[in-house]
């Protein structure tokens, strides 16, 4: 049986994961642990046993949203998924699957537009944009499988309006097995194109994103 955390504890832990989606909200933060991190600092934290889970940050920052940026975050989301959407029409031959926060609906007016795409290699999308006129630069980023597997993958990354669109290149076969996402550890969830506009009809604002060049 697991051992209760005691009430002090608990109330540190709460405030530490309610701090953590503040800073990721108002700061534009993404990333779980520099957010907890920042957190434990702001709140002087030092025992790792209170730190809150990557699930229990996210709830906290769906709430965050809801409570204090419900008007203003759905207009953001809205315009994040409409860029999202462009983008996955424009690279509609490598199978785009939109993932991370925009999907979620946890994104903050900074976040990138993450997707994830099949191909036999970077260099083909990289082509496709160059044929566009769309600057792009080629990265690379390291994607967790199992708790002892880790895969790099490269990643093209350009900007549609004021948003940056991070696309994960993965082989053509590499659709039939999502990474583990950093919040929960399970499969990471993919959205096709289908899924994205009914995300988008489903919830419409009006908002808008056009292409930088």
């Amino acid at each position: 049986m697991s051992k209760r955390m005691n009430p002090r504890a608990e109330q540190l832990r709460q405030a530490l994961a309610q701090e953590a989606a503040r800073i990721m909200s108002e700061q534009g933060i993404d990333d779980y642990r520099l957010a907890k991190r920042k957190a434990a600092e702001r709140l002087g934290a030092t025992d790792i046993a209170v730190l809150p889970k990557n699930t229990e940050i996210e709830a906290a920052l769906a709430a965050h949203q809801r409570l204090f940026e419900s008007d203003r975050h759905s207009s953001v989301l809205e315009s994040a998924r409409k860029t999202a959407l462009q983008a996955m029409k424009l690279l509609k031959q490598y199978e785009p699957r939109l993932v991370g926060p925009v999907l979620s609906g946890t994104a903050s007016a900074h976040s990138e537009v993450n997707l994830h795409l099949f191909a036999d290699g970077a260099e083909t999308v990289a082509l496709h944009l160059m044929d566009q006129g769309i600057p792009h630069e080629i990265l690379e980023r390291r994607l967790r499988y199992e708790p002892d597997r880790l895969v790099t993958y490269p990643v093209v990354r350009f900007v549609a309006g004021n948003r940056e669109i991070d696309a994960v290149v993965f082989p053509v076969n590499g659709i039939r097995q999502s990474p583990a996402s950093p919040v929960d550890g399970k499969p990471m969830r993919r959205a096709d194109r289908a899924e994205v506009e009914s995300l988008l009809n489903a919830d419409p604002q009006p908002a808008g994103a056009g292409w930088l060049s």
